[in-house]
């Protein structure tokens, strides 16, 4: 008896059912942390690229082998005061994207495009980036000359290890010409899917 008993324990299905549970959040857990995570768009800076409360997948590990492109779009920590607009510890002239962010790591999340890449040199005119003297074609861009950071015409070069990131909503979106190129050790991964709302699923 006490031989049956315990097989009828080991085949209780309320035990089969917490067990499953517990693999498959172990099994999602270990996936949103190594491999892939979900990421809602919280505000317009991504405009029309990305809209507010759109969806997308992460990939976290290709960050791990390769550093970013010009173009991608990232997920990543920015520099403690980038909420605030906060450039470097020492502030930044009116007329320049800010060359050198604070040294501290947020733990908020951000979601830019990729627009400069370590040793490149950026401005910004109208809206639109300039990167090596020369305007990079953003077809997906929506411009915008009249924002208080959309005219830096004096260069900055990007540091080493540094990736300067811009919203596509250039008119709406707080990014690196306020608070300042992004270590690459931030960059959490890249955004590849979106799979919310129905009507917008597909690669990015």
């Amino acid at each position: 008896m006490a031989v049956a008993g315990k097989s009828s324990r080991k085949n209780n299905p309320l035990v089969e059912t917490v067990l499953i549970v517990v693999v498959a959040i172990g099994l999602a857990l270990g996936i949103q942390a190594f491999l892939v995570k979900p990421f809602r768009i919280p505000s317009e800076s991504m405009v029309p690229t990305l809209a507010v409360g759109q969806r997308v997948l992460v990939d976290r590990v290709s960050p791990r082998f390769s550093e970013p492109g010009r173009g991608d779009i990232v997920v990543f920590n920015p520099p403690v005061g980038a909420e605030e607009g906060t450039c470097g510890d020492l502030g930044n002239p009116a007329d320049r994207p800010c060359p050198d962010a604070t040294s501290g790591r947020s733990e908020t999340n951000f979601i830019k495009r990729v627009v400069g890449l370590p040793g490149d040199r950026v401005k910004v005119i109208d809206g639109q980036a300039i990167v090596n003297g020369r305007p990079l074609k953003e077809p997906y861009v929506r411009p915008d000359g009249d924002c208080p950071i959309c005219d830096l015409p004096q260069e900055i070069t990007v540091p080493p290890g540094q990736f300067f990131m811009m919203g596509d909503n250039r008119g709406a979106s707080a990014d690196s010409r306020e608070w300042g190129p992004v270590p690459e050790d931030w960059i959490i991964g890249r955004a590849f899917f979106t799979y919310w709302p129905v009507p917008r699923i597909g690669p990015l």
